[in-house]
């Protein structure tokens, strides 16, 4: 049975949801290119570790100090609300339970995630650093800038990376559930998560978490692929 004729069965067609499917798709095609550049940017300009490296980054090239601290993953997870959306009305009819919980949870860790992330207050405290008057005033900045970069990594970052890793777990385990998504979507979303919480096994866990990108790549390009199908499956009614 086509995908087309399994959308109709679920009732997956109304025409409300033509614009968020196609938003979604795009967004989801846009998340897959940016995780690329996500990684060209990570091996090239390694983040600095340091508030005076940062600063002195920022005060060299601003772009750049905005890449390294992940800005492209803060706008990733802008993205994702759309796609969120879309999967929780594509995917309600096979377990709606299920999806309000998995999305509730993707937007708790979207939330987590633009707290944590300090670039904005980074490039305003190097501007405060290279504009300060003494030494004093220099050190209050750099102190300051320490401190963001402890929140950069601290309980917020992880309550994302945990909560976001969970949400994209059971939606993709409602897919298996329907006739929407194929089973290679689903595995490959449910593959990547659960490796991205490898970042807790003991020194080799940043590389696990690097190794999920892989597959975090596939399911993203493998949900635009859908979500425009369902796009062009629900007729234009304007």
């Amino acid at each position: 049975m086509s995908q087309r004729k399994q959308v109709n069965e679920t009732n997956a067609r109304d025409s409300r949801l033509h614009w968020l499917y196609k938003v979604a798709g795009m967004s989801a095609l846009v998340t897959a290119l940016l995780i690329v550049v996500q990684m060209i940017v990570f091996i090239i300009w390694p983040p600095p570790s340091t508030a005076i490296d940062t600063f002195k980054l920022f005060q060299e090239n601003t772009l750049l100090g905005f890449l390294a601290l992940d800005i492209l993953y803060v706008i990733d997870n802008v993205l994702l609300i759309p796609i969120l959306l879309a999967l929780y009305f594509s995917l309600r009819k096979t377990n709606e339970s299920f999806m309000l919980i998995g999305v509730a949870l993707g937007f708790i860790g979207i939330a987590s995630l633009f707290a944590s992330n300090p670039a904005a207050n980074m490039n305003f405290l190097s501007g405060q650093y290279a504009a300060a008057a003494t030494d004093a005033q220099r050190t209050l900045f750099l102190a300051a800038g320490e401190a963001m970069l402890a929140i950069f990594s601290g309980t917020a970052y992880h309550i994302s990376l945990i909560v976001g890793s969970v949400a994209l777990v059971i939606i993709p385990i409602v897919m298996l559930q329907s006739k929407i998504f194929d089973k290679a979507t689903a595995y490959m979303g449910i593959l990547a998560n659960v490796l991205a919480l490898g970042f807790y096994v003991p020194k080799i866990g940043i590389y696990i978490l690097l190794f999920s990108v892989i597959f975090l790549f596939v399911w993203y390009i493998l949900i635009t692929r859908r979500l425009f199908q369902l796009g062009r499956d629900i007729p234009n009614e304007e």
